[in-house]
């Protein structure tokens, strides 16, 4: 049976809301980049451990994360930093501006359901630019079933924009935060093969062994080598 932290109250990790034995903190490294990044939350997805709208304030210094409610509109002015020009991805949006200055520039990224971020989109449309982002691939967010071809999570839309802006660093420390979130959360889910396969093709085994031999000794957890072979049939996704 799949647990949940959520339904049976588990006591979690205050950091990263994870139950004790699955913690991750060990393996936080911070993020830093010029870009200002800021997230507007659902109020449902905020009750989610497994949103990486969660993730992207404890990995990165300085992301604003604010809630959505209908009946509490946010303003533009709670958001929107002086001297930075407003973005917010959006699948509608324009195409990627060239030659952009991340330190002039301040993202919005929607963080729920795709239903939830049409109706954030509704109120943030008259706040900046839209931006789309040619993002390809399969998501490697292997905690939900992606409703169709071309979708992704929150954290990978940023992770898209920050290889699209160049900046490849902060990309590359990003994706080993993004990957250790949903390793383990597929872990602490019971999901043992699944979290196997997922170290595939991660680069979490180069980046953070250690982490990943503290998690394989907790009571279930998978054990796999720090560098494992590429199979050619793992799943692309969660099913």
């Amino acid at each position: 049976m799949a647990r949940s932290v959520v339904l049976k109250q588990t006591p979690r990790c205050l950091v990263c809301q994870l139950a004790p034995r699955w913690c991750i903190c060990a393996g936080l490294r911070e993020v830093t980049c010029p870009l200002r990044v800021d997230v507007l939350q659902h109020y449902m997805e905020s009750y989610r451990p497994s949103s990486t709208g969660h993730l992207l304030p404890r990995v990165m210094p300085g992301v604003g994360r604010h809630i959505f409610r209908a009946e509490r509109p946010i303003a533009r002015a709670d958001i929107a930093q002086p001297g930075r020009e407003l973005w917010i991805l959006h699948p509608n949006g324009e195409p990627l501006p060239a030659n952009a200055d991340p330190a002039a520039l301040q993202v919005l990224l929607l963080d729920g359901t795709w239903v939830q971020a049409a109706e954030m989109a509704r109120l943030t449309g008259a706040w900046g630019r839209r931006v789309c982002l040619p993002m390809t691939g399969q998501s490697r967010y292997w905690l939900r079933a992606q409703s169709g071809t071309g979708r992704f999570s929150t954290a990978e839309a940023l992770l898209f924009l920050l290889g699209a802006l160049g900046l490849h660093d902060a990309q590359a420390q990003l994706r080993v935060q993004f990957e250790l979130h949903v390793y383990a959360s597929l872990c602490a889910r019971g999901h043992k093969q699944r979290a196997a396969d997922y170290l595939v093709d991660s680069p979490l085994g180069a980046a953070l062994p250690e982490v990943l031999e503290k998690l394989a000794s907790a009571k279930g957890g998978p054990r796999s080598s720090a560098a494992p072979q590429r199979r050619a049939d793992r799943p692309g996704g969660l099913a």
